[in-house]
């Protein structure tokens, strides 16, 4: 079909099909909204989100504990992902597509995605610290349980398929932001997120955040692990989820859109960078 007729038969005058249009549409407005946030607002949001993410935590090593099962914990682990969705805070990996996008559109600046992802990175596992901790105080029977997860990821040598797993881990939780964004419909976002936190804990992806307060419980807890090595597993494993979720979906996404971004950017004044900093 050609973009003129695509055009006349749709509902909008836009180069791409309707719905591609909508969604585009709320990527870059959301994306804006997060880019314009205070500091202050970021590292609330993120701390508020390494909480939720560590309720996800919880349920994950009740049921794993209880039944030694990956995948039925990993089912269990999406309500801390279902929390974040519904109390508007943010995990950092979900900050490529949107953000990503306003930045190409012009909708932001490059310092303010730097902001974004650095207050963001550092409040989530700040806010993830502290909730795990209270975790392991109450329930130190998970003990056990929690250093053998935590073994999982810190054992394993930097190698092709732990870079695989890494960049899986990245593109996964884009993927579910552009799922999410891609409905108004409250029960299929939340399927969307239950099928995202199930792919990432269920089959043990390497995840900065989420592994990150594994670890940290385990380190609470006692076993032998120290910050050193998360240091060093976290290192490759934050570059391989970045690369994950900016090339393998964020970048796909902006070139089917590349359209809409050159419309929006044309309509953008051109003193834009010198007002999204002030």
């Amino acid at each position: 079909m050609s973009e003129e007729r695509r055009r006349q038969i749709g509902e909008s005058d836009a180069p791409v099909e309707d719905e591609l249009k909508e969604s585009f549409d709320k990527t870059i407005t959301e994306g804006a909204e997060r880019l314009h946030r205070t500091l202050r607002t970021i590292l609330v949001t993120g701390i508020f989100g390494g909480f939720e993410i560590g309720l996800g935590i919880m349920a994950y090593l009740a049921v794993l504990d209880e039944t030694g099962n990956e995948l039925l914990a990993g089912l269990a682990f999406g309500v801390g992902l279902v929390a974040l969705l519904l109390a508007h805070s943010e995990l950092f990996t979900e900050n490529f597509l949107m953000p990503v996008g306003a930045v190409i559109a012009k909708e932001g600046s490059l310092a303010q995605l730097a902001k974004l992802w650095g207050g963001t990175l550092v409040a989530n596992l700040a806010g993830g610290w502290v909730f795990v901790w209270i975790i392991m105080q109450a329930f130190p029977q998970w003990s056990a349980t929690v250093s053998e997860s935590a073994h999982h990821y810190v054992d394993a040598p930097f190698s092709l398929q732990t870079a695989a797993l890494a960049v899986l881990g990245g593109s996964t939780i884009t993927l579910m932001s552009r799922m999410q964004q891609g409905t108004e419909d409250d029960v299929a976002r939340i399927v969307a997120t239950m099928i995202g936190g199930f792919l990432l804990a269920g089959l043990q992806l390497f995840h900065s955040i989420l592994d990150s307060l594994l670890i940290f419980g385990a380190i609470q807890s006692g076993a032998d692990i120290d910050y050193g090595q998360w240091i060093g597993w976290f290192g490759y494993t934050l570059l391989f989820n970045m690369l994950g979720g900016l090339v393998l979906v964020t970048l796909l996404r902006l070139v089917r859109t590349k359209e809409l971004i050159k419309e929006r950017r044309d309509e953008a004044p051109e003193d834009s960078e010198a007002l999204h900093e002030g």
